[in-house]
């Protein structure tokens, strides 16, 4: 149990983020829903779905983006990063 609560630490303000960007897709999500479907049921069922889904990727994202800034401040200032 101390593993888990020490990694939540580490990781609290990521997941602070994820929380609060998983709320608001939620929110918009619904409402695109309930306006594409007119069903209520539907609309909520795949507002709860796709988000959750999302929230998980959101989280990975944001630790690859901080590991790539972490890297690049430890190679030096002179480098660069390269646009795709």
């Amino acid at each position: 149990m101390t593993r888990i609560r020490q990694t939540l630490q580490h990781h609290r303000l990521t997941l602070m983020k994820t929380a609060s960007y998983y709320v608001i897709h939620i929110c918009v999500a619904a409402g695109v829903a309930y306006l594409v479907t007119g069903n209520l049921l539907a609309s909520l069922t795949l507002s709860l779905l796709e988000p959750t889904v999302q929230a998980v990727a959101f989280f990975f994202h944001e630790k690859t983006w901080e590991r790539a800034l972490q890297r690049r401040a430890g190679s030096g200032a002179g480098a660069t990063m390269r646009p795709c």
